[in-house]
């Protein structure tokens, strides 16, 4: 156990990542899977128990799996997205709603679940989309639902198209605008803050390495070692939703 005399054992770290965040003048915040678990948000894998444990997320989380078994895809998305609406916002996402009232900054997430934008936070770049978002996979251009049946996709009026979660699914690209606002956050900033991501899914893995060869100062928190951390100027180890708040002051 830490002696209370001798201080914790992060103040140094802290200190030095306070210094940085308030001389930057532009801030880009990515954040990941870590942040959300602090919410208790199952992570992608972690959301296929029960009826759901028998299936491999690659199985389930393609278009072609869509087309092949849309009500099976669609009641899937339906089962997270109520996993997910039962969670909260934490301190975290918190503390970053106050960052942004203090400080210009550009949050870039790879979550999809929406908490970021419940606390507060606006402009929110989702790298990923958005789980409780949905868009049409193929149609007419002219798209107007019919009264949907429960359990079952949308369909549209006119076309008989399908409408689909508004995720980005395996095989497929990122939202171009999201990536291009991530990646000029990236080359624009003077300090990117990484919060709970382990590195490892790219393209956003590599936008910290974007921002350090632009001369950004990088900050990782993450409770686990990373493969960013080798990047990184600053590394604070710990749970987000207690290190975050102690950066910078809160309201």
């Amino acid at each position: 156990m830490d002696d209370p005399a001798l201080g914790h054992p992060l103040d140094p770290a802290v200190d030095r990542a306070r210094a940085l965040i308030d001389a930057a003048r532009q801030i880009f915040v990515l954040t990941g899977a870590g942040i959300s678990a602090e919410s208790g948000v199952p992570t992608f894998r972690d959301a296929l128990t029960g009826l759901w444990a028998r299936f491999d997320p690659e199985e389930l989380a393609t278009e072609s799996a869509y087309r092949r078994q849309p009500t099976l895809v669609w009641q899937w998305y339906e089962h997270r997205r109520a996993l997910v609406a039962a969670t909260q916002p934490n301190p975290a996402h918190h503390a970053l709603v106050q960052l942004a009232a203090r400080k210009p900054v550009t949050l870039v997430t790879q979550n999809v679940d929406g908490l970021h934008q419940r606390a507060g936070s606006e402009h929110v770049v989702e790298l990923h989309g958005n789980l409780f978002a949905s868009k049409w996979l193929d149609g007419c251009g002219r798209c107007d639902t019919v009264d949907p049946v429960p359990g079952e996709p949308p369909h549209c009026a006119l076309c008989g198209a399908m409408m689909r979660p508004g995720v980005v699914w395996f095989g497929e690209d990122l939202p171009r605008v999201a990536r291009y606002r991530a990646e000029y956050a990236a080359e624009h900033c003077d300090l990117c803050l990484v919060v709970g991501t382990s590195g490892m899914v790219y393209p956003a893995a590599a936008l910290p390495g974007v921002a350090k060869d632009h001369g950004a100062q990088v900050i990782v928190v993450n409770p686990q070692p990373s493969v960013l951390d080798q990047t990184a100027d600053i590394v604070l180890a710990g749970a987000a939703g207690e290190i975050l708040p102690r950066l910078w002051p809160q309201a």
